[in-house]
């Protein structure tokens, strides 16, 4: 049952409400989806990596990337990018090399311990698809509805975003 809040001028919309259900919705998910990751790695015995850095590895996959790429992506805001790209080259998932052109900037890639993690995400990754869609649970057009769907709102946040500045 959703609690109704009210918009400035003391009424409630219907579709307010949806919206605050589906952003409190999106930001669960994506806690849940970090837990999981960190049970994962818990289970495989790789405690030291956390879900961030695991995600970062599964997003650069097999590509050759400045932190500043990262961002501009939109994978990842702030200064945690760089953060998390130095721990992964100590930890010895990540080769790093300044670039060329520009020597502040650092390209960064998957050592093979690094592929062998974003491998093991993308196996977690496909056992889920594979159980969402077995179970029932989901199905591909309504997994694309919910899709497009948010990547309207992603499309709508940027413009605001740009539009402030």
């Amino acid at each position: 049952m959703s609690v109704e809040r009210p918009i400035p001028d003391g009424r409630t919309t219907g579709f307010l409400i949806g919206y605050l259900e589906m952003l409190a919705l999106v930001e669960r998910l994506h806690r849940l989806m970090l837990d999981v990751i960190k049970d994962e790695f818990e289970r495989i015995g790789l405690p030291e990596l956390n879900p961030v850095q695991a995600l970062l590895l599964y997003n650069i996959g097999d590509n050759e990337v400045t932190a500043g790429e990262l961002k501009t992506r939109g994978y990842y805001q702030g200064s945690n990018v760089s953060y998390n790209l130095k721990k992964l080259v100590e930890y010895g998932y990540m080769h790093h090399q300044r670039c060329a052109i520009d020597r502040r900037a650092v390209r960064v890639r998957l050592t093979p311990r690094g592929r062998a993690v974003r491998d093991t995400l993308a196996a977690l990754f496909a056992r889920h698809a594979e159980g969402l869609q077995s179970g029932g649970l989901l199905e591909r057009l309504a997994m694309e509805e919910i899709t497009g769907g948010l990547r309207r709102v992603e499309r709508y946040w940027g413009d605001q975003i740009r539009y402030i500045y």
